[in-house]
């Protein structure tokens, strides 16, 4: 069961690795059945333009590379645009995930939403169509709160 050459190229050579400085917002997602947490940062521009993104991820292959992939698809974009990244978006641009790896474009995903919250709190906005993140994406969906 192997991964695609793009995956391994996103592991290999992770791009936007790192973290910013006084980020415009950040957030972090894990996942407790496999231990994998990935921390996403964004510079925002006052035109709501992600100019900079940057993660940190402690994870296996998959869990590096969707997270590369998914800087690199939000990178330059709006935070509305940077919204409808799904996890399927993620794994088409990697050519595809392992079945039992998917859940790692989720966790990116959840990361990048996560961001995006923590950026709308830092300056009262509303970012249409954004739910407050789950910080582990196998916590029950019972207790979401509803806006």
């Amino acid at each position: 069961m192997g991964y695609s050459e793009k995956v391994m190229e996103h592991f290999t050579n992770p791009r936007n690795m790192g973290e910013i400085e006084n980020p415009s917002g950040v957030g972090t997602v894990g996942n407790a059945q496999c231990g994998d947490i990935m921390r996403v940062y964004f510079d925002i521009d006052d035109s709501g333009i992600i100019r900079d993104v940057k993660f940190k991820t402690f994870g296996c292959a998959a869990a590096v590379a969707t997270s590369s992939m998914a800087t690199e698809l939000v990178k330059g974009k709006t935070v509305q645009e940077a919204l409808s990244v799904t996890n399927q978006a993620v794994c088409e641009a990697l050519d595809g995930l392992p079945p039992i790896k998917v859940h790692c474009s989720l966790l990116a995903e959840e990361a990048i939403h996560a961001a995006l919250w923590d950026y709308a709190e830092k300056h009262g906005i509303q970012i249409e169509g954004l739910q407050k993140p789950k910080s582990d994406i196998h916590e029950d969906e019972e207790d979401e709160e509803e806006y």
